[in-house]
């Protein structure tokens, strides 16, 4: 009977795709747990990924857009806010999901050996099938005022790939940091503020610097420029987001694989 002998590295380790591999299986297993948990008990089902985005451009577009007249950047602040919104709801609920669910998997951490980073990186793929969803409404705002497309289209992709990737590596911190600490996850409830999802980031041109330290000012600027068309990419705030995001990733990762070995007696 052939034995395997799990032991703690003192190494600095990162994300092992090589040992991630044979537990694909599980990964999506677990991405499809978390859809059905997720939508098992209401009432409307997938509905809700519409309704979040939607309800919250409807508030910001009467308050913001109506009231205080912020610019939408030379397009209407209704398809303005919501292709803000939709890559920002993905990225707050990702987030929200990881930062808790080894929490939620107590019972498996303390019972079956698997790489426990599967749990956070599961939580964050969950919500690309909301984002999908509440993409039907951006259609529908496109259609409804009149605003095609360009070629920059098929580049919205690497804004959600890069989105993913930041989720996962605030996901990796913010999940290991919960076993212990469990209200951890409340920390980014102020982040919509300091993003330019309800403006454009030229509002603000004395703070461009720190806005540009957050990494979803870049990515989000990037998607909206991208599906709305008629607005420049500005790649050089892209490509500062995309540093951050392969930083926060990386240290995200090599934390989560150094307190790993203490969930089991902590949670």
């Amino acid at each position: 009977m052939q034995v395997t002998i799990i032991k703690p590295t003192s190494k600095l380790q990162f994300i092992n795709l090589k040992e991630l591999w044979p537990y694909r299986e599980l990964l999506f297993s677990f991405v499809k747990r978390d859809i059905q948990v997720r939508y098992r008990q209401t009432v409307i089902g997938g509905l809700w990924a519409i309704i979040q985005p939607l309800s919250t451009m409807v508030i910001f577009s009467f308050f913001f857009g109506h009231l205080a007249k912020i610019s939408g950047g030379g397009v209407p602040y209704p398809i303005f806010s919501y292709a803000g919104l939709l890559l920002w709801t993905y990225f707050t609920g990702a987030i929200s999901a990881s930062s808790a669910s080894m929490v939620a998997s107590a019972g498996l951490i303390t019972k079956v050996y698997f790489p426990r980073i599967i749990i956070p990186m599961a939580a964050t793929i969950t919500g690309l099938l909301d984002y999908a969803v509440a993409s039907i409404v951006l259609i529908g705002l496109m259609l409804y005022y009149q605003i095609m497309p360009t070629g920059l289209i098929l580049l919205v992709p690497i804004t959600l790939l890069l989105t993913w990737m930041l989720a996962m590596g605030m996901g990796f911190w913010l999940s290991a940091m919960n076993v212990k600490y469990r209200d951890i996850g409340y920390i980014l409830q102020s982040m919509l503020f300091v993003t330019p999802v309800i403006y454009p980031s030229s509002i603000a041109p004395n703070f461009k610097f720190l806005l540009s330290l957050n990494p979803m000012t870049g990515i989000i600027d990037a998607h909206r420029s991208m599906i709305i068309g008629g607005m420049p990419v500005n790649w050089g705030a892209l490509g500062i987001s995309a540093i951050l995001v392969l930083a926060i990733l990386l240290t995200g990762s090599a934390y989560f694989k150094s307190v790993e070995k203490y969930f089991a007696d902590i949670i």
